[in-house]
């Protein structure tokens, strides 16, 4: 018995088979090129097969997806906002349709979802019944498992934690991703230094070679470990923000662990003990003291950890 995980991410997918002892097999990773709508889900298709053709002498039981969006459970399509034609996609059927082989289930999570999957099935929330995944990358979105399940709420858009209301007043700039997402995801760390730069007219630290336009979060945290004030100041609030919205998520669901993940966390890993203590200013405190937070164990894989275990339960 195998199964197969499918990882589609804006620009590429990554397809792996996995035994019945939960070892991978194999792996294949192709490009998107640029494909939209249903050429996407002909490549994910492709891949498929591809690994079922690899592993013929397997019984391929099941195939699980990783989506970049929200799965609406109820009608069995696909809403993903990098991947144009993606409004209501039917990707479970554009898979049956594909593969011809009803012997073999096919199951679609989002990313959230996922990420919190592969963390329980193989990273740093193995054993817990109670966690979540706070996904900080282009934006911010957090996996949540409760008693055991992860939940998806009325629309399955459950953990939509960019929108987080963290600063008063209310700004315009909130509407296309939310008040947390504005200030603390990777693209909002970009904003707020670009903005920090364009400020600071007398700016003579590491990031004054650049133009301000094309100045990222990566440059920040390369100029924050050279001593930039500037992109100390943007990364300090951003410290300050991830630990009031982590002290919110505690709050509410009193969590056993908060793993960190997602591109920026990478280099953000180093301040989890300060956003801990930020943190424990805000939340419950019975539940701050019994909580861990902690960064990804299988970073970069988590998404595909989670389709396959999606697969295997």
């Amino acid at each position: 018995m195998a199964v197969i995980g499918i990882d589609l991410g804006g620009t590429k997918i990554a397809g792996a088979v996995f035994d019945d002892q939960e070892q991978m097999l194999s792996k294949q990773t192709v490009l998107l090129k640029g494909a939209t709508g249903e050429a996407v889900g002909d490549k994910v298709v492709d891949v498929i097969r591809a690994l079922i053709a690899e592993h013929a002498e397997q019984n391929i039981t099941g195939i699980g997806v990783c989506v970049p969006g929200i799965v609406y459970s109820k009608k069995d399509t696909v809403w993903a906002p990098n991947i144009p034609g993606w409004d209501n996609f039917p990707l479970k059927k554009h898979i049956q349709d594909g593969i011809q082989n009803d012997a073999i289930d096919v199951r679609i999570e989002s990313d959230r979802t996922c990420y919190i999957l592969g963390e329980v099935w193989k990273g740093a929330a193995k054993g817990c019944d109670n966690a979540i995944y706070l996904a900080v990358g282009t934006g911010i979105g957090a996996g949540i498992l409760l008693d055991g399940r992860v939940i998806h709420g009325a629309n399955d858009i459950v953990g939509a934690t960019g929108w987080m209301a963290l600063q008063v007043p209310y700004h315009e700039d909130y509407i296309p991703c939310g008040c947390w997402e504005y200030y603390a995801s990777g693209d909002g760390i970009g904003k707020q230094i670009r903005r920090a730069l364009r400020c600071e007219r007398n700016y003579t630290g590491v990031l004054a070679g650049k133009k301000i336009d094309e100045v990222t979060s990566y440059d920040v945290f390369a100029a924050y470990k050279e001593g930039d004030l500037l992109a100390t100041k943007v990364l300090n609030q951003a410290i300050e923000l991830w630990g009031m919205g982590a002290a919110n998520l505690v709050s509410l669901f009193n969590p056993e662990k908060v793993i960190f993940g997602g591109g920026v966390f990478g280099p953000a890993s180093q301040f989890i003990p300060r956003i801990y203590n930020e943190a424990c200013k805000w939340g419950q405190p019975i539940s701050m003291q019994d909580v861990v937070f902690c960064a990804s164990e299988v970073q970069g894989e988590a998404a595909l950890l989670g389709a396959a275990y999606l697969a295997l339960r």
